[in-house]
């Protein structure tokens, strides 16, 4: 049951409900923060707090066809102890993993609502503190279902999330931040009582039964946080707004099907995506001029019609006939063609072609100073792997106005980037910053997954030594009752009029990524599974393709790539490469001509596009960190002469102090006497100071010389 407190200060009276979490309390508050707002709902785990508010106009737009929903999630800098970097000393545009994060509370949240709702509604979610506990965007997806459910805005939750991890191949609820990092899976899972509605995450190569049981495993905690929402919302949400769904005119409906009679499935068998596109928008503007050619209101309604008899007869096709409108069988992947290595200043490039979907990759190369730095509530990080997604509007025969990437785009990104991630080689194997860019060129159904196949295909022709081939397949369903048709490969179409729509990538031996948007309830265990094996079995077929392009890495980088040469020294050591005030690296820059990178673990990086310097490069470095050794003979060179003795150096960037006493047995009055600045001297090292600096003697290097091996 809820509870009802009262804080002592203010005299504010709310209420909250809570239950367990993996061993920690997850609570729910609503009645004492953004009380203006349709609805509010502030939500604790463990120092994680999230507030969402929801706000829904009251007055609906007409002139659109869809429901203009917006969902902002938004890091308060302050939620972490910082202060925002920058000139600027406050939050700014939204951040790439605040974009991410909003798309993900956006996805489960979207499909409650009923159709045809046009009225402007807003979902903000903001971090108030941020904790270890890796749950902010979790707790969004429960804050916002809880706002809503508040609300007095229509919503058909709730739904709730939890995040799922497998470690030491047992499955575990809300890994936190340091688990992550470790663990072999890791989704984010959303639903309702009935059904996932979505699932979000990457994977280590796991099997496709350990997808399964991971969601289900999720379901049953989500089920829990869904009964506490529906208290809260019994003891204090408020009345629900008189919203009545339109209905379809079924006396238009049937004159509308009367009108077109076949020529709607003429039009689906069709062959290609724009000529199919022009045939039924050619076949709406017939039916509207036929029924409603001047009455705009009943235009609008004939239109909705119309879409309405085209999903039906779309779905029909494939239930009872297995017919898709590019005449493919339901676990057909359309053809497929491969091209590497045509774009000839790229470190590597990869054109893949799959239909109608065509994804130009390129592959660069680069050093440290090409990281990414991240700077978000959990602290500064640096990506050294990143791939960028594309989606001009000519791909779709479009015109827009380009801009900065949008939420869509940077999603596909986003999710392409977890795909390879398992396969790319770790920093110490690999030391390079690798960015793969996908353009896409055209598209006709999962873009995404194009560019999963043809940065995998890239990434071999620019010799980056990844282990195998990564490919995906987004997958689709029909369903009608007890008929179901689960679509591999999905059309652009089949996605829009579908009642699913999952992505899965992966290698071989196993999943590397998942992404599941469900739109109805009642997807069963059978049905999940034969969807699984059925993208399983394509993307075998995909990646066989694949290889047949290029099966492993090419050995050599391109000459346009820069060559990094990895060499270890002892920590102790790095301060005599570096010298007083980077003198000594300098001067070996100077001398080689290559680029130096030296980390606090003692791993120097040396950048060159040629060997030969690197080789030098790496020659000097050795001589300065080799230890010097007390009683070994060195042939050293004058550096400079002073009135009480020379400096020589014994390796490079090592000098030690020749004392005039120590220069000859004989007596020296004037050390120019005996040396010249450039001259070649055999030394002894007799002593370090305490400073390990090297004392040398040219009196016993002489006297020892015929016995002593010189170094």
């Amino acid at each position: 049951m809820d509870s009802l407190e009262s804080d002592r200060s203010t005299g504010v009276q709310y209420h909250f409900v809570e239950t367990e979490v993996r061993g920690k309390r997850l609570i729910i508050e609503t009645g004492e923060l953004a009380k203006q707002a349709d609805g509010s709902a502030v939500v604790r785990y463990g120092d994680t707090i999230v507030l969402a508010t929801a706000v829904s106009e009251e007055q609906e737009r007409e002139e659109i066809d869809f429901f203009p929903l917006t969902i902002d999630y938004q890091e308060k800098a302050y939620s972490a102890g910082k202060i925002p970097g920058g000139f600027i000393k406050r939050e700014g545009k939204p951040s790439e993993r605040e974009i991410l994060i909003s798309r993900l509370i956006d996805r489960p949240i979207r499909p409650l609502f009923p159709k045809g709702y046009r009225y402007e509604t807003q979902g903000i979610i903001s971090v108030l503190s941020y904790g270890d506990e890796n749950a902010a965007d979790i707790l969004g997806i429960i804050g916002m279902s809880t706002a809503l459910m508040l609300s007095d805005i229509p919503f058909e939750g709730p739904v709730s999330a939890i995040r799922v991890g497998l470690i030491d191949g047992k499955l575990v609820a809300m890994p936190d931040v340091e688990e992550s990092e470790t663990t072999e899976l890791n989704f984010v899972v959303a639903g309702t009582d009935d059904a996932v509605v979505m699932v979000e995450g990457g994977a280590k190569e796991v099997s496709e039964e350990t997808v399964i049981q991971a969601i289900e495993f999720a379901h049953e905690e989500i089920k829990k946080i869904n009964q506490i929402q529906r208290q809260l919302r019994e003891c204090c949400g408020k009345e629900k707004r008189n919203f009545v769904q339109p209905e379809i005119d079924l006396e238009l409906k049937e004159k509308v099907k009367e009108f077109l009679g076949d020529r709607l499935r003429q039009a689906f068998m069709v062959s290609g995506k724009l000529q199919r596109q022009k045939a039924l928008d050619d076949l709406l503007k017939e039916t509207l001029e036929a029924i409603a050619p001047e009455d705009e209101s009943l235009q609008r309604q004939v239109k909705e019609v119309f879409e309405e008899i085209e999903k039906e007869s779309m779905r029909r096709m494939i239930l009872e006939e297995s017919i898709r409108v590019d005449g493919r069988r339901p676990d057909e992947v359309r053809p497929i063609h491969c091209k590497i290595g045509f774009l000839p200043r790229v470190h590597g490039s990869a054109l893949f072609v799959r239909g109608e979907t065509q994804a130009l990759v390129a592959a660069t190369l680069g050093t440290s100073e090409d990281e990414q730095k991240i700077d978000s509530l959990e602290g500064e990080s640096y990506k050294t792997f990143m791939l960028h997604y594309n989606f001009p509007p000519f791909s779709v025969g479009e015109v827009k106005r380009l801009g900065a990437p949008g939420r869509r785009e940077i999603g596909h990104g986003a999710l392409a980037e977890r795909a390879l991630l398992p396969v790319i080689p770790s920093k110490e194997r690999f030391p390079y910053t690798i960015r793969v860019v996908s353009d896409i060129l055209e598209s006709n159904g999962s873009s995404s997954m194009a560019t999963v196949c043809g940065a995998s295909l890239a990434l071999m022709d620019a010799g980056v030594p990844i282990d195998t081939h990564v490919a995906g397949v987004a997958m689709g369903l029909i369903k009608e009752g007890d008929k179901t048709v689960v679509l591999t490969d999905i059309l652009g179409m089949e996605d829009h009029l579908g009642d699913m729509d999952f992505k899965v990538t992966g290698t071989t031996k196993g999943v590397t990524a998942f992404q599941m948007d469900v739109k109805i309830a009642g997807i069963t265990r059978e049905v999940m599974q034969k969807a699984l094996e059925q993208a399983r079995q394509a993307r075998l077929f995909i990646l066989e393709k694949m290889k047949q392009t290029i099966a492993t890495p090419r050995k050599e980088l391109s000459p346009f790539a820069p060559r990094i040469f990895t060499m270890q020294i002892k920590p102790e050591k790095i301060r005599d490469v570096i010298g007083v005030g980077g003198k000594v690296i300098r001067s070996i820059i100077d001398q080689t001509g290559v680029k130096i990178d030296i980390d606090d673990s003692g791993i120097i990086n040396i950048i060159s596009h040629d060997e030969v310097s690197a080789q030098k490069a790496r020659e000097i470095i050795e001589g300065i960190t080799r230890e010097i050794e007390v009683g070994q003979i060195y042939l050293g060179k004058v550096k400079r002469i002073v009135d009480f003795g020379a400096f020589v150096e014994i390796q490079p960037g090592v000098e030690g102090l020749l004392h005039i006493s120590q220069i000859s047995d004989r007596r020296v009055h004037k050390v120019s006497d005996v040396l010249k600045v450039g001259e070649d001297v055999l030394v002894k090292v007799i002593d370090l100071d305490e400073m390990g600096r090297p004392r040398l003697s040219r009196k016993e290097a002489l006297r020892e010389h015929p016995r002593t091996k010189v170094r």
